[in-house]
This record gives structure tokens, sequence and C-alpha cells, in this order.
């Protein structure tokens, strides 16, 4: 089949209707999911999710570094705050039951359930600066993109800039702080791992799967980061009726002041 003429360029396209490759989004996705994707590494995704959603990060291989970014729909210009998401609840190391807080002190979202336990909110993620110098390139269409410039691209999409990403928080590789204050990267949890997010509100959420700033490896290399999410509102009841820390509630009551300021019945 020639591309030369637009009929056989029309006829070629036409022909990859229905054919799936390893890295993809699934449009529409699998019964009972508002998303599903496999993003490469060294790629990016980005959605808007509904308040409730349940949305499940997964390490395929054992090598994915996934940076994530949270900004409110609807109140852009509310967004993941990493440092009061560490410091509000009295602990730096992410896992199940951790509140993910906004500038604002409101829960954006919860993670309810992990199984890799090697995370990061402390070191962000590369920069071109970074990449450039540690692999010979850091721009999103090079081969060894940096995490910031990927999120960009990312939130560009939802007509905001570069003054949008702040310091975002990374799964799937882990640190650790040292009792002289060092910081230690401790990689992966191996393949299969899995990290559960509950969204407290309407959110944009942002990924970018590239390396970990402190990893040690010379070479630019990882694995592929299975997403998936589906509309879960009985767990946003569990949660509230759960065994939640004095922070973590008062971030979560903020939260749902807000809504029903927003949303009156």
């Amino acid at each position: 089949m020639t591309t030369a003429t637009t009929a056989g360029a029309r006829s070629h396209a036409r022909a990859q209707h229905g054919r799936t490759v390893p890295t993809m989004r699934h449009v529409p996705p699998p019964s009972g999911l508002t998303w599903s994707e496999t993003v490469a590494f060294g790629r990016y995704t980005t959605m808007a999710l509904a308040r409730g959603t349940r949305l499940r990060l997964t390490d395929t291989a054992g090598g994915a570094c996934v940076s994530m970014l949270l900004h409110r729909t609807g109140a852009l210009h509310e967004r993941l705050n990493v440092a009061d998401t560490v410091k509000v609840p009295w602990q730096v190391y992410l896992g199940a039951g951790h509140p993910l807080l906004s500038d604002a002190g409101r829960l954006m979202a919860t993670i309810v359930a992990d199984s890799s336990g090697h995370h990061d909110a402390l070191t962000g993620t590369t920069t071109r600066a970074g990449n450039t110098e540690r692999y010979g390139a850091g721009a999103a269409q090079s081969a060894s993109p940096a995490g910031r410039e990927l999120l960009l691209l990312g939130v560009l999409k939802h007509g905001l800039g570069p003054r949008d990403v702040p310091p975002s928080i990374s799964f799937f590789q882990g640190v650790r702080v040292e009792p002289g204050g060092a910081l230690t990267f401790t990689g992966s949890a191996g393949p299969g791992t899995a990290v559960d997010l509950l969204l407290q509100m309407d959110l944009v959420v942002t990924l970018a799967n590239t390396a970990h700033p402190l990893d040690p490896r010379a070479e630019f290399t990882g694995s592929t980061v299975d997403v998936h999410a589906w509309y879960a509102p009985d767990d946003l009841a569990a949660l509230a009726t759960g065994e939640l820390g004095p922070e973590h509630r008062r971030a979560l009551e903020n939260t749902e002041h807000d809504v029903m300021a927003r949303n009156p019945r």
C-alpha cells in the first residue's frame, strides 16, 4: 500500500483502525473503567477525573518512576502542595492512608492502597539541565526527556503553563532520609506493585514516567506503567467513616465544606 497519493494515505490510515500497540490509551476503556492506558517510559499522560474516582497505577516491570501533579478542575490555581502533604500529617514517606493536600489546606486525594512502599515526596522530578548533563539531552522530544518537561506538556493541554508545574511526588522509586540528613535512593520494590488513590475532588491528573533524579544508573532506562481509573463513590463514604488522623480529618472537612458551598442542595 502506497501513501504517495491522498487516496493511498487515506487507505493506509483507515487500515490502522482497531490495531493496538503495547503502550496506548484505550478508547473506549474496558467496561467499568473511565481511564485505561499503558504509558511508556519517557512519556506522559493527563486526564480530568471526577470526585469519587479511584485511580490505580501499576509498575508493570519494576522500572517505572511516575511523577504526579494534581490541579483542581474549575479552579486550576489550587494544586497539590508537596510540602504540606508531608508536613501536615507528620510523615515524609508516602503509603496507604496518606493524604495528598492542596495549597488551600484541602484534601485532594488519599492513598488508599499501596503494595510498593517505594515512593518519594522529597526530591521532585528531573529537569532539562540535569538530564542534559547526565544523559546528554533533556528535552521532551529527546531520548532522555526530563520529568519537568513532560509535566509541562501535560498541563499545557489544560491551559496552564510553566508557573503551574510545582514540585511533584513520585511513585515506585523510593528515597530514605539518613540520620545525618542525607538522601538514599532505595529504588524499586519490583514488578507488579501498585498504588491506589481515591480522589476527593474533581481533579486534573498529570503523570510523567521518567527517570528518578537520584537513580544511580548511567543509562536512561525504565519500564511502562499501567493506569486504570474507575468511579467508586462508595469509597468516599468508607473513607469519611474510617479512622483518620486529626490532620487528615480536618483536610477532609475543609474539602467537604467547600464542595457543599459550591453545590448547595
